[in-house]
């Protein structure tokens, strides 16, 4: 093969990094872990013999093959690696708009495109999966991949694959709230009580069944078990908001939904991300202060206070 045909595959390789953080933060829910991942799929990619990367007729394919086993390995042991966090595991908050184009950048969260499939809701229910489930219906549903090719990277027939995606998209259909509409404008109502300290219109605006799971990772301080029912969650965040004088609260998209992100002095100490009941009302709350999540939130240039 002629130095050409090398240098075009090398190009066609170095594109697909965009493509390949979208699939393992979906896989994974870490932006760290994702980059990660994909970061050894390349190392293994440029570890090839230039001969055999010529031979390679789809350099794309073979890095998501690639990358799906990395994360395949990686959710199988952080179940055990959760076992020992401090609290709830959440995954990672991403700022931005639905629809925001990918930037050009080499931060890993700029080159994700926020859409239904990384909401928070959604990522939630994808960590009640197996691995293999979560793989399969990943790239099969979201990514539209072939269960052939998915074969390859779960080392499974096409069939088995199929069934895998089937059993995931049960748990979705059982795990997955429908879409509420008018979540900004409850999100919004939700700062303003929150602000006001009003456990009454708290209450209000929360489903009577709702939960609220906050992650600190032992970094920050958080609810080490989940806080159920309206009353309790409402008088929780008001008792957050007694403990944090000159905490800033601003409306800001979190994964692509209506989202509440808590400042001091600038920086970002929460992250909430909500999810609406049939009638309105909000029925889950995540909150994520482990300040390991919250990097990417550093530069994040939210709108002014309303």
């Amino acid at each position: 093969m002629s130095g050409r045909t090398t240098e075009a595959g090398a190009a066609g390789a170095s594109g697909e990094r965009r493509q390949l953080i979208n699939v393992a933060y979906r896989l994974l829910g870490s932006l760290a872990e994702a980059e990660d991942a994909v970061q050894e799929a390349y190392a293994r990619w440029y570890a090839l013999p230039d001969p055999r990367r010529d031979e390679i007729a789809s350099p794309g394919a073979w890095l998501t093959t690639v990358t799906g086993r990395v994360c395949l390995d990686v959710l199988g042991s952080a179940r055990a690696r959760r076992e020992r966090y401090v609290g709830a595991w959440l995954p990672d908050p991403l700022p931005g708009h639905p629809g925001r184009p990918p930037g050009t950048s080499g931060d890993p969260a700029d080159q994700l495109v926020l859409d239904e499939s990384v909401t928070m809701a959604f990522l939630v229910v994808l960590e009640t999966m197996t691995p293999a489930e979560r793989v399969a219906f990943v790239l099969h549903d979201v990514f539209r991949y072939p269960f052939a090719e998915i074969a390859g990277v779960l080392d499974r027939t096409p069939a088995a694959c199929k069934q895998l995606a089937a059993s995931a998209r049960r748990r979705v259909r059982d795990g997955a709230p429908a879409p509420a509409g008018g979540q900004a404008e409850t999100v919004r109502r939700v700062k303003e009580a929150w602000e006001a300290k009003d456990i009454g219109a708290l209450v209000d605006l929360l489903d009577p069944a709702a939960v609220l799971t906050a992650d600190g990772g032992g970094l920050a301080g958080a609810a080490l078990r989940p806080v159920e029912g309206g009353p309790r969650i409402a008088r929780y965040m008001a008792g957050i908001a007694d403990r944090a004088p000159g905490l800033e609260l601003r409306e800001h998209p979190v994964n692509g939904t209506p989202g509440l992100v808590a400042r001091r002095a600038g920086t970002v100490l929460t992250v909430a991300a909500f999810d609406l009941a049939a009638d309105g009302r909000v029925a889950r709350v995540w909150v994520v202060r482990n300040p390991e999540k919250l990097r990417v939130w550093a530069g994040d240039d939210a709108p002014s206070p309303r």
